[in-house]
């Protein structure tokens, strides 16, 4: 004790007011800095700041100026969703520290100037002398000088429910919770300096860019690249060709227009959305939109193992008796867990070996106990067997117990127990303990005197273990075949660790490495071992930042689970911070996704969504530029080939509205792909080299059947708007046939693109047929040979996609 003291300058009568006051000069107040929050106006501004919401901006700027006020209105909703959802993401994103805040104490009870006083805890400061009682909270970091008993809960910092037993040296967190005992402590840190507030000051770091947003903002720049080359070349190509400059003007907009996708925010948010609803029917729930496709990219699941990976409910599945009555009568009485309702109140072991007991009716009355501590590792309890005697009951660390025993109970039979015997139960404990359960032993002694732990007799062993969640091992496999590393991290011993993960699967061709080990390593080192290092086990929950960070370093897609306050660092700097249901709210607030039911298989469905969404995402961006290359490449060859321009600003727009629309929109909610689970993540853009290849294929053969059909209605001399409407019927079909290539191959085909397709069919007559609207679009109606030639015509886009399948994989 004295020389905690000497190192915090301190003594038990406490600091004095006057010393407190310039201490806190130096320390600073007892709380939490909270970054100054941007205000919300601020926020919402700043999701303008963004490629491809300035790029549709514009884009709605030049639909109005060319007369089209729908297009310019669905354009500039889209971008308004967007921005208020990116907005509400944010401020909640904010949160996290307001639940730190309100997790600290308002008032400590303290020694100073030799007075005990109560103080608000902000003026806390380092070498404070503290009296903690039962009930109290910890109100700052602080190490114990002085205990009776305590027992702390620091389950809001370590997700833990288990009650820690402290003894005078060890550290006592802010905020843990005093269950019972009472201690004298010194103040070791305060406010920021705290675990508490090193946790505030990570989570308040910025977050890193999701791999979406990356990947949308790369297309951004190069769609808007792509838009303003075609304008001016399409512009100047027109003047070159005498065309009025109104008339070219209008064009080259227009064609601006159709080259950028301005349906992606909205089928964005649909699929994002959608997922998310889905997510939460399988008890995952998404709170950040663009995290449900990151989902999709994940390369590293790293797990918690108690709780996720198993049961979280310790179990009774072996057992070595001398004497079976005798132990079981032990487990009951020698215990002080309670079952109500069948749910264990007190310690997850002691609940466990009393559901085993259960149905044992001895029962003697309790008259003193010697409790569970870390240095003794065992528990008595003496209780009055008649008018004479006591009878002493022991359970505990086997090692431990069997070296206090001079006995052994064989059924009823009392034997010394020689070095046979006692080789005969070590090995018992070595085969329990390398099966990885937790054993505990038994024994007990008839006493009428006071030395209650001596010269014990023997009755046997019971193995416990949190047996892996039946689900468990099937959703690993499933992440193996998905080309998902799986890593089991805990705080649980090596053994236990290891045998739990070879029997999930986890731990294969890959290392163990403890907590101490890491710890040990530099991080040039840890970095070369990071990518065989299959389970983590002793860990700290510090730690589990440093493994989040190295393992991103190696580009790796990271989901990290977490429940307690110290585990908030690292779930905000995964690349999928994974919350427990049952977690702290500081851990949920600075997560992505909540696991409402705790269950691995659960992070591994919402990994499945996300691959979907991704892959519907790609399908529309793949489908809507397809249509863009290939309007545009048609205008380009018309115009080098001195023709006139089949589509004029109207038919363009219309191009835009109707492939922005249903088929497009209805591509977003396809099912899964069948082999969705059978491939590895994709981490590369949206748009690969072998999808951009397909695109301009795709194109080129719309752009060619469009031009040599227009070409040809032009050479047999019908007029100028019958041949401009057949050319802008073909493309309309061209990109209806062109959805069906996009289809998922799926078990659960949509029926939302089927009807896309007819809706956008269905409006494209009208536009031919109905006076008024061949006014505004100038069109013409056509006959039924014209609708022959078209539909053979934009059927080769099928036959070509399979073509393209077959050469480009």
């Amino acid at each position: 004790m004295s020389d905690i003291l000497s190192e915090y300058k301190t003594s038990p009568e406490g600091l004095s007011d006057v010393e407190a006051l310039e201490r806190q000069k130096t320390y600073g107040l007892n709380e939490l800095d909270e970054k100054k929050a941007t205000p919300a106006y601020m926020l919402f501004l700043s999701q303008f700041a963004d490629v491809l919401i300035g790029l549709l901006l514009v884009a709605a700027i030049a639909a109005y100026a060319i007369g089209d006020v729908i297009d310019a209105g669905v354009i500039l909703l889209a971008v308004l969703l967007n921005t208020i959802l990116g907005f509400i993401q944010e401020y909640r994103s904010q949160k996290a520290v307001e639940s730190l805040k309100g997790m600290m104490v308002k008032k400590a009870t303290v020694r100073r100037n030799n007075e005990i006083k109560e103080i608000d805890s902000r003026f806390l400061t380092v070498g404070d002398i503290v009296i903690l009682e039962e009930g109290f909270k910890v109100p700052a970091d602080l190490i114990a000088i002085q205990t009776n008993d305590l027992n702390c809960d620091e389950s809001h910092l370590t997700g833990e429910s288990e009650s820690i037993k402290k003894e005078d040296g060890d550290e006592l967190y802010m905020d843990s919770n005093i269950l019972s005992g009472n201690a004298v402590a010194v103040v070791e840190k305060v406010g920021m300096n705290t675990e508490i507030g090193e946790i505030a000051g990570i989570i308040q770091e910025e977050s890193d860019e999701t791999p979406l947003k990356k990947k949308v903002g790369k297309l951004g720049k190069i769609l808007s690249a792509i838009a303003i080359f075609v304008c001016v070349a399409v512009f100047f190509l027109e003047l070159m060709q005498n065309t009025s400059l109104v008339e070219t003007f209008m064009s080259a907009v227009s064609l601006a227009v159709a080259a950028i996708p301005e349906g992606l925010p909205a089928v964005l948010t649909l699929t994002l959305a959608l997922g998310m609803q889905e997510m939460a029917k399988s008890n995952a729930v998404v709170k950040k939109l663009l995290s449900v496709e990151t989902l999709g990219s994940c390369t590293i699941i790293c797990s918690d193992k108690t709780g996720t990976l198993t049961e979280n409910k310790m179990t009774v599945v072996d057992s070595f008796y001398t004497n079976k009555d005798k132990t079981i009568l032990i487990s009951k009485l020698c215990n002080n867990a309670v079952i109500n309702n069948g749910e264990i109140i007190g310690d997850q072991t002691d609940g466990a070996i009393l559901k085993f007991a259960k149905g044992f009716d001895a029962d003697y009355p309790r008259i003193g106990e010697i409790p569970l501590d870390s240095n003794r590792k065992m528990m008595t309890t003496i209780h009055r067997l008649d008018s004479e005697n006591n009878i002493v009951l022991t359970k505990g660390a086997p090692e431990i117990i069997i070296d206090m025993c001079k006995y052994i109970d064989e059924n009823g039979t009392i034997k010394i127990i020689d070095d046979k015997i006692k080789e005969t139960v070590l090995k018992k404990i070595d085969e329990m303990s390398g099966n990885a359960l937790r054993v505990i032993g038994f024994a007990y002694k008839i006493e009428d005197e006071n030395e209650w732990e001596k010269d014990l007799i023997f009755t046997g062993l019971l193995g416990l273990i949190d047996p892996p969640r039946k689900s468990a091992k099937k959703a690993v496999k499933d992440c193996i075949n998905a080309g998902i590393d799986v890593i089991m991290i805990t705080g649980d011993h090596e053994k236990t660790a290891c045998a739990i993960a070879k029997d999930l699967g986890i731990l294969t061709t890959g290392r163990t490495i403890t907590g101490k080990q890491l710890e040990s390593l530099s991080d040039d080192e840890y970095l070369k071992a990071a990518q065989d290092i299959q389970v983590y086990a002793r860990v700290k929950p510090k730690q589990k930042m440093r493994i989040v960070e190295t393992l991103k370093k190696l580009d790796n897609v990271v989901a990290m689970t977490g429940d307690g306050v110290n585990d908030a660092p690292a779930l905000k700097k995964a690349s999928i911070g994974v919350a427990m249901g049952n977690g702290t709210d500081v851990a949920k607030e600075s997560s992505d996704m909540i696991l409402q039911d705790n269950d691995f298989k659960t992070i591994v469905k919402a990994i499945e969504e996300g691959r979907k969404i991704y892959d519907n995402i790609k399908r529309f961006v793949k489908f809507q530029i397809s249509t863009n290359v290939g309007a545009i490449l048609t205008i380009v060859g018309t115009s080098l080939l001195s023709l006139p321009i089949p589509f004029n600003p109207v038919q363009l727009l219309w191009l835009n509205i109707v492939m922005d629309g249903p088929p497009a929109q209805t591509l977003g909610i396809e099912g899964a792909e069948k082999d969705i689970m059978q491939r590895p993540p994709e981490t590369g853009d949206i748009l690969t080299k072998d999808t951009l290849l397909k695109i301009f294929f795709t194109g080129m053969v719309m752009a060619a059947g469009t031009i040599c059909v227009y070409l040809y209605e032009l050479s047999i001399n019908v007029n100028s708007k019958k041949a401009m409407t057949i050319a802008f019927t073909l493309f309309v079909m061209y990109q209806l046939f062109n959805a069906l290539n996009a289809r998922a191959n799926s078990e659960k085909s949509s029926k939302y693109l089927y009807l896309g397709i007819l809706l956008s069919f269905i409006l494209q007559t009208l536009i031919i047929y109905i006076p008024q609207l061949q006014t505004i679009f100038r069109t013409t109606s056509i006959g039924l040979t014209d609708w022959l030639m078209i539909t053979a015509v934009a059927l080769t886009i099928i036959i070509s996609d399979k073509i393209m399948n077959k050469v480009i994989k």
